[in-house]
């Protein structure tokens, strides 16, 4: 058995469908058809009822599911644990951490135990899960995350920008508050996308006061061509993310009272306690070597 097809039996579990299993996996459906019937094979039972309509686990599916988990996390933990000079540490991002990465990927390098980051794009929703079973070592993302099976640590903060365009009113202020801002306007990417960092806006706006949220837009680059073109829009975005994207037309102003969003490590449940420090160590606002 190997931890290939593993990879693939917890992917199409997420996923309840081959073909989005395989667009995750960046691989074609019958590769992925393939390795799940030899693995059936190998474990003599049904993993999945297919049909036209749906694909559903078994109940022999479910507790195999929970088993190779557990199975592909321990096998992340071996390769972080061995820290080989050539090792890999595969990281779920989204666009916007470039800086934060590019120092932090220094300090991995650096360590004791060096590693070279990989860094996989993907959903805060894919990410996660992605985590859970063994795909990556861990994760970045901002905002809160409430998920089981996994470990959260909170390793940065960041201010949250008001985002107008050259255009708009706030243009040229040293600082905006949101009060003065149409609510109506807001543009925030799709919650699809990731879930922590609307929810983290939303509920900083909450806090702010009675109005609208806004409407999403869909990516965060989608959001920044809106904002771009005038006609009032605005959203709230990290400095980290404008960098990112270079968005022109777009000018960023500090809030008053200003916001602020934590980020977060996610590790597996099975990650080292002194792995899952120097992760932290090596993301913070403050970094500091890494010695274990």
């Amino acid at each position: 058995m190997e931890l290939r097809a593993l990879r693939y039996f917890v992917t199409v579990a997420e996923e309840l469908h081959f073909g989005r299993a395989a667009e995750r996996l960046n691989i074609v459906q019958p590769a992925v058809s393939h390795q799940i019937a030899r693995l059936e094979r190998d474990l003599g039972t049904r993993l999945f009822d297919r049909s036209p309509r749906y694909v559903r686990l078994t109940p022999a599916g479910a507790r195999v599911l929970e088993a190779a988990r557990e199975t592909l996390a321990a096998a992340a933990r071996v390769r972080v644990v061995a820290g080989e000079p050539d090792a890999h540490l595969r990281i779920g991002v989204a666009p916007g951490l470039t800086a934060r990465l590019e120092r932090a990927a220094e300090l991995l390098l650096d360590g004791a135990r060096p590693a070279q980051p990989s860094l996989v794009e993907l959903p805060v929703p894919a990410r996660l899960a992605a985590v859970r079973g063994g795909e990556l070592d861990l994760a970045l993302v901002r905002g809160p995350v409430e998920a089981d099976g996994v470990r959260v640590v909170r390793a940065w903060s960041e201010s949250l920008l008001a985002v107008v365009s050259d255009e708009h009113p706030a243009a040229g202020s040293p600082l905006v508050r949101l009060a003065d801002l149409d609510r109506a306007a807001l543009r925030l990417p799709a919650r699809a996308e990731d879930p922590a960092l609307n929810d983290a806006v939303t509920s900083a706006l909450h806090r702010a006061g009675p109005g609208s949220t806004g409407r999403s837009a869909g990516s965060v680059l989608t959001v920044l061509i809106e904002v771009g073109g005038g006609h009032g829009a605005w959203t709230l975005l990290t400095a980290e993310q404008l960098t990112e994207f270079a968005a022109r037309r777009v000018r960023a102003v500090p809030l008053d009272p200003p916001l602020r969003i934590d980020g977060h490590i996610v590790a597996s449940l099975q990650t080292p306690e002194d792995c899952v420090s120097s992760f932290v160590r090596a993301f913070s606002d403050t970094p500091t070597a890494i010695e274990s």
